[in-house]
């Protein structure tokens, strides 16, 4: 498939991106520094600014899917204003672009720990992750409003860290998955694996899924 990737030199986006390339698939990666890629098979890198909406649109007009791993980074002091306004843009340079299948990288922060009661409720939550966390409920909030759009939305665990990618995992819906210790783990490459099995494979259109051990 030929697919948009926003964030590729991301955390996140690194790990689909990889994923993605070797599975096969064309990759057109959209990030601020296009220098910071090396060259693969399959990798166009294209320098793009996801407030920009109308040139987002021509850079990822014709492609398959977009997958959007955008996140202004942790570090942004305004990281919920920025990243909120992003997701805007970006979902209006999708619908500019004439394209149907949007994938995007959620957090875990909305997810369910008991009936009503989400992750980022928990007083437990470090002030510092807070505005990433609700910034990315509010993507789901937007790409809940665009009826024409085909979007899935993974959230991770409650903690994703680099590890082994073994494809093997549990998928589950609105609440966090724990295993039998009571750990909410994903590998980043397994989260990988997650997502472009949606892409290939689409299971969960206009929903939220999310994935564990």
């Amino acid at each position: 498939m030929k697919v948009a990737l926003l964030g590729a030199t991301g955390f996140v986006g690194s790990a689909l991106l990889k994923e993605a390339l070797d599975r096969g698939h064309t990759v057109t990666a959209i990030v601020r520094r296009p220098e910071k890629l090396e060259k693969r098979e399959g990798l166009t890198a294209k320098m793009g600014d996801v407030d920009d909406a109308s040139s987002l649109a021509e850079l990822i007009r014709g492609k398959d899917a977009v997958i959007s791993a955008f996140n202004p980074g942790w570090k942004d002091p305004n990281l919920y204003d920025d990243q909120v306004r992003g997701t805007t843009s970006i979902i209006a340079a999708i619908k500019d672009a004439g394209i149907k299948r949007v994938l995007w990288v959620g957090g875990a922060g909305g997810l369910e720990v008991k009936p009503g009661v989400r992750v980022v409720d928990s007083p437990d939550m470090p002030l510092w992750v807070k505005p990433g966390s609700l910034a990315t409920i509010n993507a789901l909030d937007q790409l809940r409003k665009e009826p024409e759009l085909d979007w899935s939305y993974l959230s991770p665990s409650a903690e994703m860290k680099s590890g082994v990618r073994t494809g093997k995992f549990r998928v589950g819906g609105d609440q966090l998955l724990v295993d039998a210790s009571g750990h909410s783990t994903i590998s980043v490459q397994d989260y990988a694996v997650a997502m472009i099995d949606e892409l290939e494979r689409p299971a969960h259109v206009r929903q939220r899924f999310t994935v564990g051990y």
